[in-house]
C-alpha cells in the first residue's frame, strides 16, 4: 500500500510548528526512512499515518484513500506499530502480547495464540520463551517481540518508531539485519524513523533526510544521497563534509581492504572476475 502526505501540517496548541506543509509519496512494498534531528517531526509523521497524532491541515492517503475517512481504533489496528520501548504489556506473557490484535479484531484466541507462535519463529525468538513475561527477556528479545506483535495482524503497513534505539550496539547491528530479512520475506510498506544516518543507509530504500518542522533536505536512495547531496545540511548530516564517508585502500599480507577516515577496516578489495 503507497502512503502520501499531500501539504500536511500538525501545530499545537502552544503555537509549535512540528510539520510545516510536508509532503511525500511512500512506495509500496519498500522501506522509507525518515532521518533527521531529535525535534525535526520524524516522530509526528509517523504517528500520523494511523492517526495517534491527528493533522492540522493537509491529507495523508493509504492508496488513494483519505485515511480521515477511517474509524481511528481501526485502522490502527490494520497496521503495525513497533515503538523504541517495545511498549509490551507487562502483565501479558509474550504470546499473549503478540496475539493481542488479532483477539482484539475478533480471531478466536487459540487460533491467535498459534499465531503469534509462528510469529516468533519468523522473528528469530524460541518458543520456549512463549510463556515468559516481558520483565523476563533482555531488550533485544523484547523488541523482537514487539516486532513480532506489529506484524500479528498481518498488516500491509508497518510503522517502525526508532525500535533499536535503546538496545546496546551489538544487539542493534543484529536486529537491523533480522529487518532487512523480514522485510525481504513479507514485503511490507515500512515506513522507519531514526536519527542515525548509518541505520537509514542500511535499511532505507528511500531515506528521507529532515530539517526542523519536517522540511525535507532531501529525498533519493542512499546511493543517490552519498553521491549528490543536495545542500550543504546534507552533505554535513551525512558525513561527506567531515570526511566521515571517505574510503581508502589499505594493503595487507592478504589483500587489499577498505579503511574508512577513522582507519577502521570496511571491507575487503575484490577485483573485478575474482567473484
Amino acid at each position: 500500500m503507497a502512503i502520501e502526505f499531500r501539504a500536511v501540517t500538525k501545530r499545537f496548541p502552544d503555537g509549535t510548528v512540528a510539520v510545516d506543509e510536508f509532503s511525500l509519496l511512500i512506495p509500496a512494498h519498500k522501506t522509507t526512512v525518515l532521518v533527521g534531528s531529535s525535534g525535526c517531526g520524524k516522530t509526528t509523521l509517523l504517528r500520523m499515518i494511523n492517526r495517534l497524532v491527528e493533522p492540522t491541515s493537509g491529507e495523508i492517503t493509504i492508496d488513494g484513500e483519505s485515511i480521515m475517512g477511517r474509524d481511528p481504533v481501526q485502522l490502527r489496528r490494520s497496521i503495525g506499530y513497533v515503538m523504541q520501548s517495545a511498549g509490551l504489556l507487562p502483565h501479558f506473557s509474550v504470546v499473549d502480547n503478540v496475539a493481542t490484535v488479532p483477539v482484539l479484531q475478533g480471531t478466536p484466541k487459540p487460533q491467535a495464540r498459534q499465531r503469534a507462535l509462528e510469529l516468533l519463529d519468523v522473528v528469530g525468538l524460541d518458543r520456549a520463551l512463549a510463556d515468559r513475561y516481558p520483565r523476563q527477556l533482555s531488550g533485544g528479545q523484547q523488541q523482537r517481540v514487539g516486532v513480532a506483535r506489529g506484524l500479528a495482524a498481518d498488516p500491509n503497513i508497518l510503522l517502525m518508531d526508532e525500535p533499536f534505539g535503546a538496545v546496546d550496539p551489538i544487539v542493534r547491528k543484529e536486529l537491523q539485519a533480522e529487518t532487512i530479512r523480514l522485510q525481504r520475506d513479507l514485503d511490507k510498506t515500512v515506513v522507519f524513523v531514526t536519527h542515525d544516518i548509518d541505520e537509514a543507509f542500511l535499511l532505507g530504500d528511500q531515506v528521507v533526510i529532515l530539517e526542523k518542522g519536517a522540511r525535507v533536505a532531501q529525498v533519493g536512495s542512499p546511493s543517490q544521497i552519498i553521491e549528490n547531496p543536495a545542500s550543504d545540511f546534507v552533505a554535513e548530516f551525512i558525513g561527506v563534509e567531515r570526511g566521515a564517508r571517505e574510503l581508502r585502500t589499505k594493503t595487507t599480507p592478504h589483500g587489499t581492504v577498505l579503511v574508512d577516515a577513522a582507519g577502521r577496516t570496511q571491507g575487503v578489495l575484490v577485483e573485478a572476475g575474482d567473484t
